[in-house]
C-alpha cells in the first residue's frame, strides 16, 4: 500500500535529524535536535517506559529549553547513549549543561547480541543530523523495530516520518520509531503485524477478545516518537499536545498503550508562528494536526521497513 508523501519532521524549522546504526544495522539511535532551543513537553501512556530526564519536562518544572532528544534501541542499556548527545551540544557551545530527555525501544531479540547504542553512536548521529528529508525504515532507533508480537511472527517495522502545514496556520510533524506489540492499521486493515504459519495476519485484537491464549511470553516492545509544531505554545500546552498526539497512535496501531509498550511521545514547540487564536484553541488545533501526522509517521515508518528475518521467537 502507497502512503501519500507528507513530508517529515525536518520541515519544522530549526529541527536536524540524525540517524547511525550498528555495524550489523539491527539496532541504532535517532537524535532529534534544536540547536536554538524548543519548549517541550511529553506523554508516557505505555505499562513498561523506557524514558530519562520525562520529569524534568513536565509541568511545573523549571523553565529550560531542551536542545536535543534522544530515541534509540538497546532498551535500558541504550539510555547512556544520551551522554553522545550532551557531549556534542557542550562541544558546539549550545549548551554548558544540556537537557537530553530520551526513550528506549526495546530490540534485544532482533539485535541478536548486537552491543546496545552507546554514546559514540549517538555522537555519530548528531555529527551526521541535518535539517534535509528524512531517511524512512531501517535507519536509526527503526533499525531492530519490528511489530505484532502477541500471536504469530512478528514483521520487521522501522522509522517514519510525516507533517502537514494548516491553511493560514502552523506547521505539525511527527517521527516515530514502530516497535509495538500490536498490529499497524491503515484504512481499516492491518498493512504490518503478526503473521500466521500461511503467512496471513493473525489480527491480534480480534483474537485476543476472543479468548485466544498466547503461545509466547510477553517481553517489553514500545513505540517512540517526536511530535513537533512551530506553533508558540507553553511547556504545559506542549505536554497536553503530545497528550492529544496519542490518538493518532491507537488510531494505527491495535492493541496499543499494553502493559508490555513503553508509549512515549515528546512535543517540540519552536515558536515561530503566532496566532490570535485562544490558548486552548490553538493547543486542540496543534494537537489534532499531531495526531494525524503521527498516526501517518506510524503507517510510513511500518511500510518503509525492508524485510528481515527476525529468527525464532
Amino acid at each position: 500500500m502507497k502512503i501519500t508523501n507528507m513530508g517529515g519532521l525536518t520541515d519544522i524549522p530549526g529541527i536536524l535529524v540524525g540517524n547511525a546504526e550498528d555495524k550489523g544495522g539491527r539496532t541504532g539511535c535517532t537524535v532529534i535536535l534544536c540547536p536554538d532551543g524548543a519548549v517541550t513537553g511529553v506523554d508516557v501512556s505505555g505499562g513498561s517506559p523506557g524514558t530519562q530526564n520525562t520529569d524534568r519536562i513536565r509541568p511545573g518544572t523549571a523553565e529550560s529549553p531542551v536542545h536535543g532528544i534522544l530515541l534509540t534501541g538497546g532498551s535500558y542499556f541504550g539510555l547512556p547513549a544520551s551522554g553522545g548527545v550532551m557531549r556534542w551540544l557542550v562541544e558546539q557551545g549550545i549548551d554548558e549543561l544540556p537537557l537530553v530527555p530520551a526513550a528506549v525501544i526495546y530490540d534485544l531479540p532482533f539485535a541478536k547480541g548486537s552491543p546496545p547504542p552507546d554514546a559514540a553512536l549517538a555522537y555519530a548521529a548528531c555529527r551526521v543530523a541535518n535539517a534535509g528529508p528524512v531517511q524512512e525504515g531501517n535507519v536509526g532507533a527503526g533499525a531492530g523495530a519490528t511489530a505484532g508480537k502477541i500471536y504469530g511472527k512478528p514483521m520487521k517495522s522501522g522509522l517514519g516520518t510525516a507533517s502537514l502545514h494548516i491553511p493560514g496556520g502552523p506547521v505539525v510533524a511527527a517521527l516515530a520509531v514502530v516497535n509495538p506489540v500490536g498490529d499497524v492499521w491503515c484504512g481499516g486493515r492491518i498493512v504490518v503485524g503478526a503473521l500466521s504459519p500461511d503467512g496471513t495476519f493473525v489480527n491480534q485484537t480480534r483474537a485476543m477478545l476472543a479468548g485466544v491464549p498466547s503461545p509466547y511470553s510477553q517481553t517489553m516492545n514500545t513505540t517512540i516518537a517526536v511530535v513537533a509544531t512551530t506553533a508558540r505554545i507553553t511547556k504545559t500546552e506542549a505536554n497536553r499536545v503530545a497528550t492529544l498526539a496519542e490518538d493518532g497512535m491507537a488510531r494505527a496501531i491495535s492493541p496499543d498503550h499494553t502493559q508490555w509498550d513503553g508509549d512515549t511521545i515528546f512535543c517540540l514547540a519552536l515558536g515561530s508562528y503566532t496566532s490570535n487564536l485562544t490558548g486552548d484553541e490553538l493547543v486542540t488545533l496543534v494537537g489534532t494536526a499531531a495526531a494525524v501526522v503521527l498516526e501517518q509517521a506510524i503507517i510510513r515508518g511500518a511500510l518503509a521497513a525492508q524485510s528481515w528475518t527476525y529468527g525464532p521467537r
